[in-house]
């Protein structure tokens, strides 16, 4: 089993969390949209703390980025990441449940890679089944949370699968948010959808679609190459 992952600018340990990095997570990390350098950053369910330091390394740390993970081991281990980063002041990881958080901070991004296996069978660890399944993390409350501390003009962003994606965007607009971003993924352009990148906002705006393929007969896709660029070390 790998200890880690090597970004291009960060090492990410990960070890010690029941959920890997993974091509999720650096997608989320890689697509989500950037926000001014005065606005804070909200990171739900940080795991390891790459998609914070993804958004760290993307934003020159110049943003405020609050990083909260339920998990003990997970959150002592993205706590490390973060202080050998080279951006140990922009992050901020605070252990404990996001549905009793609390703060005065308006988020003009929140960003969240969530556990999805909302009807699977429970897994075998008790730390994965944690980190994959919505038990501990419901997704109406997760919405309803979320809205709560985004800024009136901010995005909360998300990955999950296809099926997952469209019953979480249908909850959402029950709950007056608005879809604004959407991005499929695909793993290869012949099989069916993999993943839903997608942005839910408070105010409307021109819904932005769009596709991504990751790999294709000569290997990864020049889009997928270009999005992750900065992160990868083979591209």
């Amino acid at each position: 089993m790998s200890a880690g992952f090597q970004c291009k600018k960060f090492y990410i340990a990960h070890n010690q969390c029941a959920m890997k990095v993974g091509t999720d997570g650096l997608l989320l990390g890689a697509w989500a949209p950037l926000v001014p350098a005065n606005c804070n950053i909200l990171d739900i369910g940080a795991g390891s703390g790459l998609i914070s330091l993804m958004l760290a390394q993307r934003t020159a740390g110049e943003n405020s980025i609050d990083a909260v993970e339920l998990d003990d081991a997970a959150a002592t281990q993205a706590r490390e990441n973060i202080a050998y980063s080279p951006w140990p002041n922009a992050v901020q990881l605070l252990k404990g449940d996001i549905l009793t958080y609390h703060s005065d901070k308006r988020y003009r991004l929140i960003v969240s890679n969530p556990p999805f296996f909302d009807n699977a069978l429970p897994a075998m660890d008790e730390k994965r089944h944690q980190a994959r399944h919505t038990t501990q993390l419901p997704f109406a409350s997760m919405l309803d949370k979320a809205f709560e501390l985004l800024d009136d003009e901010g995005h909360f962003a998300l990955i999950l699968p296809a099926d997952s994606a469209a019953l979480v965007i249908e909850l959402a607009v029950k709950k007056a948010w608005y879809l604004v971003k959407y991005c499929e993924v695909y793993s290869v352009e012949t099989k069916p959808v993999r993943r839903i990148l997608f942005c839910l906002a408070k105010k409307n705006s021109l819904l932005e679609k769009e596709k991504l393929v990751i790999q294709d007969k000569t290997g990864y896709t020049q889009q997928y190459r270009d999005l992750l660029r900065d992160f990868y070390l083979a591209f």
